[in-house]
């Protein structure tokens, strides 16, 4: 063998290492998705249905002036009959500085009292959030001040009637001390309030170590590990995983991806507080969200599948729908069918 590897030209020599050095990769890649896929296999668990404890994103023009009591009506003619209990109204943004400006969000206070009116039991909470530093030159959350002021945010819109607080600040890569100290300072706030303090976090490593490779190649955040999703969920009352977005190509692929973020998220979560996992209540076709592979369908029965393997008889559990502006009428009746009515 090594005189027949002497025999040859150099540039057969070079193809033949380009080759392997490709196949390498891509046989770990193929392993990877082999690995996925087989997630999505077997039956969901009957008793992996909603416990009551849904949730879904609302979009800002319930709080801008743009909706009025008969969309308040439609809303609750919407949830009816479904496991929702959490609203997350985006009452933000935050500026750059952590600050809340009153002027954006006019009509919280006949939000929330309408609400509570025409949804007996349901939470109405404040989304808040902004693009955060070092991958955008936006929210410092190392940066004490700007904690300061985001606190105060968090009062501001507890003093406007809505029953909790909840984040989404985006991309926060793993290890960020600013994040934590965030949440320890408005920990407290929220409870003295008898108030929820809820978060939208990152996908965890489908492979130890991917946020970390991530970084290196693209220098941006997409994964958490899952001390650092355990450290967070630690510090909050729900924290809702945004379990789409994923650049799985097929429904299968992306089913058997949720199932495996489902499990990942439940060993993380403290039993005492609330897991919700992402539905995708939108349409996108790009590069990072494959239209026809990220549907309802597909997330719920990798929900169920993950639930029913890892932790069946968990109750702090749910999914949450993103977001009721891009939602159809076949989402809802997705949701319905696979999740409240299986």
């Amino acid at each position: 063998m090594r005189d027949r590897w002497r025999a040859w030209s150099w540039w057969r020599r070079t193809l033949l290492v380009l080759v392997v050095a490709a196949a390498v990769p891509a046989a770990t890649l193929g392993s990877a998705f082999a690995a996925i896929r087989l997630h999505y296999s077997g039956e969901p668990s009957a008793d992996a249905r909603t416990r009551g404890k849904d949730a879904v994103w609302l979009g800002h023009a319930w709080v801008d002036g743009r909706k009025t009591e008969a969309d308040v009506a439609a809303l609750a003619r919407q949830l009816a009959g479904t496991g929702i209990r959490d609203l997350y109204v985006h009452t933000g943004p935050l500026e750059h500085d952590g600050s809340l400006p009153p002027a954006v969000h006019p009509k919280a206070r006949w939000f929330t009292e309408a609400a509570h009116r025409v949804l007996p039991g349901v939470r109405v909470q404040g989304w808040l959030g902004d693009e955060v530093k070092p991958e955008k030159d936006a929210l410092d959350l190392d940066d004490a001040p700007t904690r300061e002021r985001v606190t105060a945010a968090a009062r501001q819109v507890l003093d406007q009637g809505f029953d909790g607080v909840h984040f989404d600040m985006e991309p926060i890569r793993p290890g960020t001390a600013g994040w934590l100290a965030l949440l320890d300072q408005v920990r407290p706030v929220t409870a003295a309030r008898g108030a929820l303090l809820s978060v939208a976090v990152p996908q965890i490593d489908p492979v130890p170590g991917l946020h970390t490779a991530g970084i290196l190649l693209t220098d941006h955040g997409k994964w958490w590990d899952q001390d650092y999703f355990r450290a967070t969920a630690r510090r909050v009352d729900q924290i809702a995983v945004m379990s789409y977005d994923t650049s799985m190509p097929t429904e299968p692929l992306y089913g058997g991806y949720v199932a495996l973020q489902t499990e990942l998220a439940l060993e993380a979560t403290p039993p005492d507080v609330d897991l919700l996992m992402g539905l995708p209540f939108f349409r996108d076709d790009k590069w990072g969200h494959w239209g026809d592979a990220e549907t309802v369908p597909a997330a719920v029965r990798g929900v169920r599948l993950g639930l029913g393997r890892q932790d069946p008889g968990r109750r702090n559990f749910g999914v949450a729908l993103y977001v009721d502006f891009a939602a159809t009428p076949e989402n809802w009746a997705d949701y319905r069918r696979g999740w409240v009515e299986p």
